[in-house]
């Protein structure tokens, strides 16, 4: 009979303080962009693409509701965290499109303040909004979360 000790080697660690940090990480972004201003860059630029190509299937938002449905999504995203903990399965694809998810967020954020603009029509003072109370060095955690999530959720 193996003993409790291989046993718990023999099973991966739960990714519980990752997901923890992910959904923490996820909060301080919300409450940067809400602060900086960021509809004012993401509407316009949605509005902008959807000229070119009506099919873009991003919506514009009312900054009420914006906030609104992202801490409704912190507050569920949070409210999976024991799960997390206890190791559980079935939020692994999930952990895996939410890390995925804020990647690509902190890579936008990062090359659109390098560029100084979304689209031609669309430019703005860096760095960009949703970094100005939170610098660049705060989206470069967000990918470290996230990639740690996303690994540690195999």
């Amino acid at each position: 009979m193996p003993s409790e000790a291989s046993q718990a080697s023999a099973s991966p660690a739960n990714f519980g303080l990752p997901w923890l940090l992910l959904c923490l990480s996820f909060c301080a972004h919300v409450a940067d962009e809400a602060l900086t201003g960021f509809l004012n860059v993401y509407n316009p630029t949605v509005s902008a693409i959807r000229g070119r190509l009506s099919w873009f299937p991003m919506p514009t938002f009312a900054y009420r509701q914006w906030l609104i449905g992202l801490i409704i999504a912190n507050l569920i995203l949070l409210a999976l965290t024991p799960l997390a903990f206890r190791n559980t399965r079935a939020l692994r694809p999930l952990a895996y499109f939410f890390a995925g998810v804020m990647l690509l967020n902190g890579m936008g954020h990062t090359l659109f303040t390098v560029l100084g603009r979304t689209v031609a029509s669309v430019q703005f003072p860096r760095p960009a909004s949703g970094l100005l109370l939170f610098p660049p060095s705060a989206h470069y955690f967000d990918l470290f979360v996230s990639a740690a999530c996303a690994r540690a959720a195999l």
